[in-house]
């Protein structure tokens, strides 16, 4: 796919993927996961890529879906190497930014209709930066904290983190969504909080 593609698969690629079904998603063989991303229209690994997609427009706009055997946040012992846990769709956008509204579009573009639905009905189970991470910030000297904003959604099917980090003009140039296992959420959720 040259470089435009994948922007323009991501502007435009909705209405052709929405109709389509998922085929891949947390919870499946690594197996399963590889040859879906390399059939999907929007992530087309490139001759070597398998479970990690990097596309660069310019060195201001980056696309990377990367599937992954652990968990969302910190790496554990104990995750099974033969299932994929979570899947990221990471933008980098110094032309038009990487708001949250962007980034669930992307979602539905990847994953279609069902994931993209499961994902606006799902509860919002954590929200930041909060007063307390703010606070954080500032006594340690820890500007970066004050910048970044994300939540955690917990679906019916998957739990979903969302993240942005925005400059100090307020502008986010880069930002994240994850598909994970629902098992997952009380790892990450108690992570986020302790940050």
């Amino acid at each position: 796919m040259s470089k435009v593609g994948v922007w323009s698969s991501l502007s435009v690629g909705i209405v052709l993927l929405l109709s389509s079904p998922v085929k891949a998603l947390p919870g499946q063989t690594v197996t399963e996961v590889a040859t879906w991303m390399q059939t999907n229209p929007t992530i087309q690994p490139a001759p070597g890529e398998t479970l990690l997609v990097r596309r660069t427009d310019s060195p201001s706009r980056r696309f990377i879906f990367k599937a992954s055997i652990t968990s969302p946040g910190r790496a554990v012992s104990g995750d099974r190497r033969d299932i994929i846990r979570s899947e990221s769709i990471t933008l980098f956008d110094m032309v038009y930014g990487v708001s949250q509204p962007r980034l669930e579009e992307a979602l539905g573009i990847i994953y279609g209709d069902g994931v993209y639905q499961d994902y606006q009905q799902a509860e919002v189970v954590y929200q930041y930066p909060t007063a307390e991470m703010l606070s954080r910030a500032e006594s340690q000297n820890a500007p970066l904290l004050r910048f970044i904003q994300g939540e955690v959604r917990q679906g019916e099917r998957y739990g979903y983190w969302v993240e942005t980090v925005q400059t100090p003009e307020g502008k986010p140039h880069n930002g994240q969504m994850t598909v994970f296992l629902l098992e997952d959420l009380p790892k990450l959720t108690s992570e986020l909080e302790s940050r």
